[in-house]
């Protein structure tokens, strides 16, 4: 999703963005720099922490803005049910499980192109996901998942859990 003008606060989505958004409305913001030189590329806030209902929209997203997805890495203790692949529109999405406890997702396309992704808690606050999500794509950000959600006030229960 591109930025606009018009943000209501500095680093915010346009109010437009701001005002569609309910809680548990799938949204997706990548960093605009191609110098990717921040600790993350950008946030994902999904539904729910069923890996099979969710992934496959992200998966979709991220092929139409950079091309085909060949795997996802994602924290296994933060998810239900993590199966060893997902088929999205026939194509075979391989998914890596780490019990990292990390709050990111790591996408890759081709053959080492990694995305890294903060994911913000299904049940967090419209305002706390949007914040932490722009805070995920600032250009050069160096904090990591934890601490946005932390310093967003999403982040103080154990990973994978929602406030």
């Amino acid at each position: 999703m591109s930025d606009e003008t018009g943000a209501a606060l500095p680093g915010l989505l346009p109010d437009r963005f701001r005002q569609a958004a309910k809680p548990g409305t799938v949204l997706l913001r990548l960093e605009t720099t191609r110098s990717r030189e921040g600790v993350l590329d950008g946030a994902w806030w999904p539904r729910s922490r069923d890996v099979e209902a969710e992934l496959p929209g992200l998966v979709r997203a991220l092929t139409e803005h950079l091309g085909p997805v060949v795997s996802v890495g994602l924290d296994t203790e933060a998810w239900d049910d993590v199966p060893a692949r997902l088929v999205v529109d026939g194509r075979s999405v391989h998914i890596d499980r780490y019990p990292v406890g990390d709050d990111t997702v790591i996408v890759t396309r081709g053959d080492r192109d990694h995305f890294s992704l903060l994911v913000v808690p299904p049940r967090a606050s419209r305002e706390a996901a949007l914040a932490a999500m722009a805070r995920a794509v600032e250009a050069d950000g160096s904090d990591s998942a934890r601490q946005i959600l932390v310093a967003t006030g999403i982040g103080s229960e154990a990973p994978g859990e929602a406030s």
